[in-house]
C-alpha cells in the first residue's frame, strides 16, 4: 500500500487580505506562488492554502465551501507555551473559543477561531515530541502512544 500524506489544507476565506495578514502574523510564510486570489503558506511540511469562499465553492461544486467538522492544530513544546501562543494569536486577531485548560488525559489545550471563523487548537501533548521546526514525531513503527484523539 502506498503511504498517504496530507500535503495541502485549504481554508475558504471571505476576506483574502485579512486572512493572509492573520496567518502571516502567526509566522506562516507565503510562497512566491501566492496571489491576491490564493495564498500558499509554508506550514512545516504541509501547505496551508487560503482561497476565496466563492471560488472554492465554484471549484468544488459545493454550495457551502465550509461544511465544518475540521479543527486545525498548533502543537507546542511545553504546557506553558499554550498560553503564550494563545496570546500571540489573539494579538493577531483571533477570537478565543476556549481558554487554556488542562485536560483529563494530561495535555494542555486552548481553542481559537481565526478571523474567518475556522477553529484551531493550540495543544501540548506529552506523547507528541516536536522537532525543532514544530513537526510532531510519531512512532510509525509501533503506532503513536498518544492518549487522546
Amino acid at each position: 500500500m502506498t503511504m498517504t500524506a496530507i500535503s495541502l489544507i485549504t481554508l475558504a476565506v471571505s476576506d483574502m487580505a485579512r486572512a493572509r495578514a492573520f496567518y502571516e502574523a502567526l509566522g506562516f510564510r507565503a510562497t512566491p506562488d501566492s496571489t491576491d486570489a490564493v495564498a500558499f503558506l509554508d506550514a512545516g511540511g504541509v501547505v496551508l492554502s487560503l482561497y476565496g469562499s466563492a471560488d472554492l465553492a465554484h471549484d468544488t461544486g459545493l454550495t457551502d465551501p465550509r461544511p465544518g467538522g475540521i479543527t486545525l492544530a498548533l502543537n507546542v513544546a511545553t504546557p506553558e507555551a499554550v498560553a503564550a501562543r494563545l496570546a500571540e494569536v489573539v494579538a493577531a486577531g483571533a477570537r478565543v473559543l476556549r481558554p487554556v485548560r488542562t485536560m483529563p488525559w494530561g495535555g494542555v489545550t486552548a481553542y481559537f477561531a481565526d478571523p474567518e471563523g475556522h477553529p484551531w487548537e493550540i495543544t501540548w501533548v506529552a506523547d507528541f515530541p516536536l522537532t525543532a521546526d514544530g513537526r510532531i514525531l510519531l512512532d510509525t513503527e509501533q503506532g503513536s502512544t498518544a492518549t487522546h484523539a
